[in-house]
């Protein structure tokens, strides 16, 4: 309940995980049914740049205020616009807001957040907009809640969790087993930090054993993944990765690697379990 992500706002890790959230949704829209989008642990939506949690950290200044300056050819450009649109470099763009601006007419947003402050913020973003809708409640839970979709046989599920808890890889892993089991034919995404190997592997290796198919694992890492007390790089878990989404999101995770401070950069797509 203490996590506030507006210290981290436009960071490394934001930057690849909503270039990748662009990718997804850029494959469910390619055809004409609707989709509906479920986003466990949304945040407030928007992001001051300029606010004081912001100011405090200047994460952002190292991601996405780096590709704004000096755009990477192979980034999506469908994720910048975005975020030029929410009114970048003042203000930058959760996954929620993300995802309600490539909503066509037919398609529906799910947001859940916890923190009774943020959802309120969350609610006000999006009052009048009969597409999204706002739960303050568990995201974990809502897991075996919400699922299956009831306005779309498509859709997305997003699960990005603060990484506050101990027991957080392991929670995630149960999560992405719940909603397979719930949405069996869904895409499922889940973030998780990279500080050091020994963790991230136990997550991929309990998904292998989960009996769940068609699994990669997308990483950036910025440095060496030595250290435990830094935040080196970042995954995503997909399982049901649409069709050209592996092909699409190499390009631009290694265009992500110009933010490494020193070079060392590496992106990776590794199949975790074949179809």
């Amino acid at each position: 309940m203490n996590y506030r992500h507006a210290f981290h706002a436009g960071n490394f890790a934001d930057c690849m995980k909503h270039a990748l959230l662009v990718l997804l949704l850029q494959a469910l829209a390619r055809k004409p049914a609707a989709f509906s989008v479920l986003d466990t642990h949304a945040g407030i939506g928007r992001y001051d740049l300029g606010g004081a949690q912001a100011t405090r950290t200047m994460e952002w200044q190292g991601g996405i205020g780096r590709l704004l300056a000096d755009p990477p050819p192979d980034l999506p450009p469908a994720y910048l616009d975005l975020v030029r649109r929410t009114g970048a470099p003042e203000a930058y763009p959760g996954s929620p807001l993300i995802a309600a601006m490539m909503l066509r007419p037919q398609d529906r947003l799910v947001c859940c957040e916890l923190h009774p402050e943020d959802s309120l913020v969350l609610r006000h973003l999006f009052a009048g907009n009969s597409q999204v809708s706002v739960h303050a409640r568990d995201g974990y839970a809502a897991l075996g809640a919400l699922l299956p979709p009831r306005d779309a046989k498509r859709g997305l599920v997003l699960i990005d969790p603060p990484f506050e808890q101990p027991d957080e890889f392991a929670r995630l892993a149960q999560g992405l087993v719940t909603a397979h089991r719930r949405f069996a034919t869904g895409i499922l995404a889940g973030w998780y930090p990279i500080k050091h190997r020994a963790p991230v592997r136990a997550f991929l290796d309990s998904l292998r054993d989960s009996g769940i198919r068609d699994i990669v694992a997308l990483e950036l890492t910025l440095r060496p993944p030595l250290d435990p007390t830094r935040l080196n790089g970042c995954g995503l878990v997909v399982i049901n990765p649409p069709f050209g989404f592996t092909e699409a999101a190499l390009p631009a995770l290694r265009a992500l690697t110009h933010l490494s401070p020193d070079g060392t950069g590496e992106a990776t797509v590794t199949r975790i379990v074949e179809e």
